[in-house]
């Protein structure tokens, strides 16, 4: 069945749509729904995807360059050097092993030691897709065994570089259009030392021009700019670091480290999570489309054979190294199941390899099936894991942290940080509490920056936004926005979407509290009563009265108040009552009636006193 590409990606998207609900409503992970849909409609079942089900692959490969660039928002420069030593260590020796014992098993079945080599460099790779996106959705990511996958996936993605280049002189070519540097504008003595320019450049961009440029496109105050120019810079760096001979992936993930620190961090986040999903979504029903069960018809036992080998040769490495690196007995077994797959990477390296004569097209297939394989199995390595190993650790969720270890995200969040918000802020400050601060004002967040306080743009009622905040890991919500719709807005979609989170939100007047106190907020302050208070206290004392006995009157009041608009509340909630100007009236003259009751009795003992 022939088919456009854009009808391909509604395919693909559909059976997305229609499978990852089935399979979470039978506990798996939407990995293996995605996996799954895409063998429903690929050409060897419902045959509904046509020649360019492959064009739809490479594109959607983007999806891995977005999740790279979101995992380098997360870890600010200084975090990244200090990790570069887990890196290294467990990077490396991961591939080494893994390629040394792969090599040898298939030298001595008899393959052709190029053939052999390519094999082995291909399936020592793990896919950063599958393992990052299970780690976050099994809320993985932030334990040692998920810090440690990041490690290795990121040698792996760094590795690809002088593989890509070593590949052609194993295969006797001295160039490859696939390899060139496309930094043809630089003079013949530095093209050798393209990279370092293009990583240096990377630096100088995102220090001088990424920042400035997202700060005078947000004072337009157009959230479509905003999304645009997000794209521009992950799209742009990636194509960068393609010319300068880096992979898309790691220019992507250098790019996020080097805005880590900036103001938009969050923005940014919140912008390029909904196009990372999308893109990622159709990236895995593509790759169940490409399994080729021709070829896996033809010699299933070699095929099977081979995907077993792989993975048991990179469970066997992978558990070895974390024993190796003291890690506990549950995440060690976290950390082999995670990258025991062959990755996505592997499918570029694959046909590069063959376009340079070193595989048959025969090979090809059948390495390619191998790797589709072993990247359906992973989430079901996960699912054995989870039902027969978990309920043995008592501790397998924990998070072990330690000062080179991941980003402790902030407990505090504050919404707001105009005359009200910031004032809340300060005096945290002033007691060493830190909060996270989302303020939608781009002028306003460079003054606080560079006043040496911790404030990224962004508006909060954006869905996702809090997310990309931290709220899922947050204890406290401060909500301090000037309209009290906002507010209310907010409030509504943390209590949905974040149930752990103690709330406390600004409101405007006691009607605002009304509503508030009926969604079943307790910690409400409205704006005006305190600095009322205030006043009326200094005006008593200058009639006269003492100035123990004015605050004392003040602080009555404010109990009084608070517990007349409690009750108030709750009768507005019984009648469902909508107040007009009348009815607010009416509500004003009971409560001056409340007043005269309470204060009547004692007012001029408290005097006295």
């Amino acid at each position: 069945m022939e088919t456009s590409v854009a009808m391909n990606a509604l395919i693909f998207l559909g059976a997305a749509i229609i499978m990852v609900p089935l399979v979470r409503k039978l506990g798996l992970s939407s990995v293996i729904g995605y996996i799954l849909g895409g063998i429903i409609v690929g050409p060897f079942v419902l045959k509904l995807t046509g020649r360019d089900s492959d064009d739809i692959m490479h594109a959607t490969e983007f999806g891995v360059v977005m999740l790279l660039f979101l995992v380098g928002l997360e870890l600010e420069p200084k975090k990244f050097w200090s990790i570069r030593k887990k890196i290294l260590g467990l990077g490396l020796s991961q591939m080494l092993l893994t390629i040394i014992i792969l090599f040898g098993i298939f030298y001595v079945a008899n393959w052709r030691p190029e053939q052999a080599f390519v094999a082995a460099v291909c399936f020592a790779m793990s896919s950063t897709a599958i393992v990052l996106q299970t780690l976050k959705e099994k809320d993985l990511y932030r334990t040692d065994a998920g810090q440690s996958s990041f490690s290795i996936l990121l040698f792996q993605d760094m590795a690809v570089i002088p593989i890509l280049a070593l590949l052609p002189v194993l295969a006797n070519k001295t160039e490859s259009d696939e390899t060139q540097v496309l930094l043809q504008y630089l003079p013949e003595w530095l093209q050798p030392f393209s990279i370092i320019f293009g990583v240096a450049l990377l630096i100088f961009l995102g220090k001088f021009i990424f920042v400035p440029f997202l700060r005078f496109v947000s004072r337009s105050g157009m959230n479509e700019l905003l999304t645009a120019s997000s794209l521009f810079l992950v799209i742009g760096v990636s194509e960068l670091m393609v010319a300068a001979g880096l992979s898309a992936a790691l220019g992507a993930f250098l790019a996020g480290v080097m805005l880590a620190n900036s103001e938009f961090r969050h923005e940014l986040e919140s912008q390029i999570e909904p196009f990372k999903g999308l893109l990622l979504a159709v990236f895995f029903v593509s790759v169940g489309s490409t399994i080729n069960f021709q070829v896996i018809g033809q010699d299933p036992i070699f095929i099977f054979t081979t995907a077993f080998l792989v993975l048991v040769v990179k469970f066997a490495v992978l558990f070895a190294i974390g024993k190796f690196y003291k890690m506990k007995i549950d995440q060690t077994f976290i950390l082999a199941f995670a990258l025991s797959q062959i990755g996505e990477f592997a499918f570029v390296l694959i046909t590069f390899s063959t376009n340079i004569y070193l595989l048959s097209p025969q090979l090809n297939a059948q390495l390619l099936a191998i790797t589709a394989i072993t990247m359906c199995i992973t989430p079901l390595l996960f699912l054995v894991y989870e039902k027969f190993l978990e309920p043995k650790f008592h501790n397998s969720n924990a998070v072990d942290e330690d000062e080179n270890g991941p980003i402790k995200e902030q407990k505090i969040i504050i919404v707001g940080f105009g005359h009200f918000g910031s004032t809340v802020g300060r005096l945290l400050r002033a007691n060493g509490v830190e909060a996270t601060v989302l303020d939608h004002d781009p002028d306003r967040v460079t003054l606080l920056r560079e006043n040496g306080f911790k404030v990224y743009y962004g508006d909060a009622t954006k869905p996702g936004m809090l997310r990309s905040a931290g709220a899922a890991t947050a204890d406290l919500l401060v909500i301090c926005l000037d309209d009290p719709e906002r507010n209310k807005f907010v409030l509504e979609y943390a209590r949905k979407n974040f149930p752990q989170l103690k709330i406390f939100v600004r409101a405007k007047n006691r009607l605002d509290a009304y509503d508030f106190l009926n969604n079943g907020v307790e910690n409400i302050y409205r704006e005006t009563l305190g600095t009322a208070v205030d006043m009326a206290v200094d005006v008593l004392q200058a009639t006269g009265m003492r100035r123990y006995a004015a605050r004392r009157m003040g602080n009555r009041f404010l109990v009084i108040d608070k517990a007349s608009t409690r009750r108030l509340a709750k009768e507005q909630s019984k009648d469902h009552v909508t107040f007009t100007m009348k009815q607010s009236l009416e509500l004003e003259a009971e409560l001056l009636a409340d007043d005269n009751i309470s204060f009547g009795e004692n007012r001029w003992k408290d005097i006295e006193d």
